[in-house]
């Protein structure tokens, strides 16, 4: 079985975050929750936020997991599928709710 990784290493995780998970604290903190439609983890994250940053959007964090909260020192904004890990992808194409970022956009 996968051993969670230990507090002094430093990885990333990537998926959407969560609707309604994103709250503001103090100053420049931020918490949120990342999902890959399975599990979410609790991330916690203090600094400038990409401008594509949002929930329901695609994100990569690198940080630490410390007592169950990632901690995050980078944040990045994705919204190309290459960023997203394959599994992401398909569990959301399966849902019906991934959308192609290269599809032409639907017009009204």
């Amino acid at each position: 079985a996968e051993t969670a990784p230990g507090p002094n290493e430093t990885f990333r995780i990537g998926g959407l975050v969560e609707e309604g998970s994103l709250k503001r604290g103090q100053g420049a903190e931020i918490s949120f929750r990342v999902t890959d439609t399975n599990a979410a983890i609790p991330v916690k994250f203090t600094g400038v936020l990409p401008d594509l940053f949002g929930e329901n959007q695609g994100v990569v964090a690198t940080g630490k997991y410390v007592d169950g909260t990632f901690m995050a020192t980078e944040i990045l904004a994705k919204h190309d599928e290459e960023y997203m890990p394959k599994e992401v992808v398909d569990a959301l194409k399966e849902q019906g709710v991934y959308v192609d970022p290269n599809a032409a956009p639907a017009t009204n």
